[in-house]
């Protein structure tokens, strides 16, 4: 029996894998014109992109043939064409159909937002169903959409019967063993890449767009979900243990501190002075980028409200933001922590019952509230800060089981909201809660400790109208200007409270509204405004050390005079030497040490590049390696994930 490679059994299966390397072809071509001011676009370099961006598509295209194959395989020969065959045939193929379409779709969207392949965002956004469809519904014309997909799929199923394919299949007379040549080609294949090929095998180039532009959409999501987790020592650089933990503590430990345990932490005393206790509300704005700003150069007046306050009070002028998601913020502002790889320690599995600023404010007899407009089970917030002791107040549509809550939880009501949309309820309306409960809280006679966390700058981009000069939903710009609209207003109301002289608000951003840039790690792109309001000798007061989100509690602890143990990785930046200045800044792989304009970044392959970067044009140009440089960076990412893996950051541990 002669065997053949392409059976006709084979030929749907086959056409469908040329389709979709065409659509991915066509994906790609989109992509590059798009973007090709930013793309590394000599002959080569465009060449290099298509061709790798080929090799991840046969990749992909395996994983469907295997499937395929697998059923044309084990399927009798005798049933060929029964009515069976054609339901299963039709219906797989317009399943793998919808699967292609619906990526490509989804693609587009997600390269919108974030100019990347798809990533561990996009694995978590399958968890969040109800925000990201509505989010999607509210931004997009879903049922044109759907409708589309749906025409695409009944076209293409159309065409490939009027081209003869489902007529060979059903017709074909094809045994065992002809089938199997096939068949064992495609296991082969897949194999190779689930085993030997790393989706980060794509990134040859420095430019980091032709980097995404070689990936393809579907092995890169697999590939996330795959690996949203990262044991910082079997994936980037290390040093001793002993050493590095030795080189974390005289970054860390200021000239008034002393380290209560040398041996095994950064644990330490922090000496102060005399003590204020005034209540403290952190409102941390959504993607709010320091280039919205005019006290940072934009010539827009998207945010006067932002720009007098901070010129009149205290602000930090040279600081960045940690990551690229608002988790990541928020484990910055809690425990004063670099990033960790992978996922957010807010997202992880062990995320309770550690040292967070919660306990610095439990221990100076604060009470703690986190305010959020829409579902606090999004990105796992309300289990993080609950088992943090921190009480809830959010939306509660009736989402999160109430076993994740283990502090008291209070719902915003239907009758407290004036608008919402996708992510939850305005600005507004989270900032008259915090005004409510703040009143509540004086009449207890304790002071409070409110971490409020805003939604409206954020797509759909949706607020009330009449507000601002930009209709709702038109623009992020629009979004900005309403977000500085209601912090004015809620300033304003704060003012004529009886409780707001006793009161400091620290307004700060969890992260730029996009990170995407040519480079490894875009620096501009993590530069975020934090303004402090209302401390004592705090007025017309500019912060100009370079310093990390995980500074600014802190330092805020610092002001107010405050003596307390912690093991923050963060400082008072007025205790820093010019020389002790830095930023953290990263992503869920690349983790960045900013000193000055020298940038150090650990990629997850046990690599490590210098730049020089030139503030001038966010550029960055590759130097020669320091190596005390490159030791210091490795030291704290891998003190941070070693003292989260080994209960470093556990509450215990600074009792």
């Amino acid at each position: 029996m002669k065997l053949k490679l392409f059976p006709s059994r084979y030929a749907l299966v086959n056409a469908f894998a040329l389709l979709f390397l065409a659509l991915s072809f066509l994906m790609r071509l989109s992509f590059l014109i798009l973007d090709f001011a930013e793309v590394e676009h000599s002959l080569f370099s465009l060449l290099k992109i298509f061709f790798t961006g080929l090799f991840f598509d046969l990749g992909t295209v395996s994983f469907f043939y295997v499937s395929a194959s697998l059923y044309f395989l084990l399927f009798p020969k005798r049933f060929y064409g029964s009515l069976l065959d054609r339901i299963l045939v039709y219906f797989g193929f317009s399943l793998a159909l919808l699967v292609v379409y619906f990526s490509f779709f989804a693609e587009i969207t997600f390269w919108d937002e974030f100019q990347r392949r798809f990533n561990f965002i996009a694995v978590d956004y399958l968890i969040y169903t109800y925000e990201v469809v509505k989010n999607i519904n509210e931004s997009y014309p879903l049922p044109l959409l759907i409708g589309g997909m749906v025409i695409l799929v009944t076209t293409t199923v159309w065409l490939f019967a009027r081209k003869g394919f489902f007529k060979k299949v059903f017709s074909a007379h094809d045994g065992f063993q002809v089938k199997l040549v096939p068949f064992a080609m495609a296991i082969l294949v897949m194999s190779f890449y689930t085993v030997s090929i790393e989706n980060d095998s794509a990134e040859t180039s420095e430019n980091r767009y032709n980097n995404e532009l070689s990936k393809a959409g579907i092995y890169s999501f697999f590939a996330a979900f795959r690996n949203n987790e990262l044991s910082y020592t079997d994936f980037y650089k290390t040093i001793s243990e002993k050493e590095a933990l030795n080189k974390v503590q005289k970054q860390v430990t200021g000239p008034l501190d002393s380290l209560l345990e040398p041996e095994d932490n950064i644990l330490r005393a922090i000496k102060g002075g005399v003590e204020k206790k005034p209540n403290i509300i952190l409102i941390c704005v959504e993607s709010l980028s320091a280039n919205y700003l005019g006290i940072f150069g934009n010539e827009n007046h998207l945010t006067p409200n932002l720009d007098s306050i901070a010129q009149a009070e205290t602000y930090f002028s040279n600081l960045y933001a940690t990551g690229t998601r608002t988790v990541r913020g928020m484990e910055a502002i809690t425990l004063s922590i670099p990033p960790t790889p992978g996922r957010s320690i807010v997202k992880r599995k062990h995320n309770q019952n550690l040292f967070t600023i919660g306990e610095v404010f439990k221990e100076k007899g604060y009470s703690r509230t986190f305010f959020y407009g829409g579902d606090g089970y999004f990105d796992n917030m309300d289990k993080f800060f609950s088992g943090n002791g921190f009480d809830i107040v959010d939306r509660g549509r009736g989402f999160l089981p109430s076993r994740d809550i283990v502090t008291s939880r209070k719902n915003i009501e239907d009758d407290e909201v004036t608008f919402e949309n996708a992510w939850g309820i305005c600005d507004e309306d989270i900032f008259n809660k915090v005004l409510k409960e703040a009143d509540k809280s004086v009449e207890q006679g304790t002071p409070f400790f409110d971490f409020v966390m805003t939604t409206s700058n954020h797509k759909p981009y949706t607020y009330p109208e009449g507000k601002i000069d930009i209709p709702s939903g038109t623009s992020r710009s629009g979004a900005v200007k309403y977000t500085d609209f209601a912090i004015g207003q809620f300033l304003r109301q704060a003012k004529a409270k009886s409780w707001y002289n006793n009161t400091v608000i620290v307004i700060m951003a969890d992260h730029c509204a996009s990170s995407a840039g040519k480079w490894e790690l875009d620096v501009d792109n993590y530069h975020i405004p934090a303004i402090i309001v209302n401390l004592e000798g705090g007025k017309g007061y500019k912060i100009t050390q370079q310093c990390s989100q995980i500074d600014v509690m802190p330092t805020l602890f610092s002001l107010l005079g405050w003596n307390y143990n912690n093991n923050f990785f963060g400082r008072d930046v007025f205790s820093m030497k010019p020389e002790d200045q830095r930023a953290f800044v990263g992503n869920y792989r690349k983790l960045g040490l900013l000193k000055k304009d020298e940038l150090m970044v650990l990629g997850d392959g046990k690599t490590a590049n210098q730049y020089k970067w030139d503030q001038k044009n966010n550029s960055l140009s590759k130097e020669p390696m320091d190596t005390a440089f490159l030791n210091e960076t490795i030291s704290y990412y891998q003190l941070a994930d070693y003292l989260y893996n080994h209960n470093g950051l556990d509450l215990k541990v600074n009792l």
